[in-house]
């Protein structure tokens, strides 16, 4: 019965947790127990459970009269792991700029615009999820496992801080699309490995500063 009991705490956990992480919910989000055990055919308690969980972990606040709900972006350490993977992924971007063959970039082209198309229909998650795949794509190639590992354990830092800038600065999503072709069209025609790799830092810092002056 208690492992029954865990196994229910750890799904309702893992579904607010993927929605806080996505974006789905959003900072200040109410997070109604009732609704959520329903939406998983569970009893309120795992849910309350799961939502003390999210709150040690500081994804969640207890608000009196309010409930739970979700916490405010740390906005330093958004800025400072974006900071970061800016540096690490226009390196890693020009390393790999010489090894992406025609089908490699050819499938980056499709891969922008299903992101466009996400966009269209207000798919922020879907659009986020296809962002970490075009960046991933790129990287995979760049020939360093530890560099390429590094850069993946920022992204899951950065999901963990509900860090996809596009959720809270959704304006900046059109701009990204745009800059995504500029990355194409420089990895086409085999540009310098230093030009590559300063485009696709200012890429990343560019979301850092809309983010900024969000307000």
């Amino acid at each position: 019965m208690e492992t029954k009991a865990k196994n229910k705490t750890q799904l309702a956990y893992e579904y607010i947790l993927s929605r806080i992480e996505n974006g789905v919910y959003g900072p200040g989000y109410r997070v109604v127990i009732g609704q959520i055990a329903r939406e998983l055919g569970l009893s309120s308690i795992p849910v309350r459970e799961a939502i003390r969980q999210l709150e040690a972990e500081g994804l969640v606040e207890l608000k009196p009269y309010t409930g739970a709900v979700v916490s405010n972006i740390n906005e330093k350490e958004y800025i400072e792991t974006l900071s970061v993977l800016a540096v690490l992924e226009g390196y890693a971007t020009a390393l790999g700029s010489p090894h992406l063959t025609k089908e490699a970039i050819d499938r980056l082209e499709q891969v922008n615009e299903r992101m466009e198309r996400a966009l269209e229909e207000l798919e922020l998650e879907r659009f986020s999820e296809l962002n970490y795949e075009f960046h991933s794509l790129i990287y995979a190639h760049c020939g360093n496992a530890y560099l390429e590992e590094q850069i993946k354990q920022i992204w899951q830092r950065m999901k963990r801080i509900r860090a996809y800038g596009f959720t809270f600065v959704p304006q900046r999503a059109k701009a990204s699309i745009e800059e995504h072709r500029e990355i194409i069209r420089l990895l086409r025609e085999q540009a310098p490995p230093h030009e590559i790799e300063q485009y696709v830092r200012q890429h990343k810092i560019n979301t850092a500063e809309a983010f900024k002056r969000r307000r």
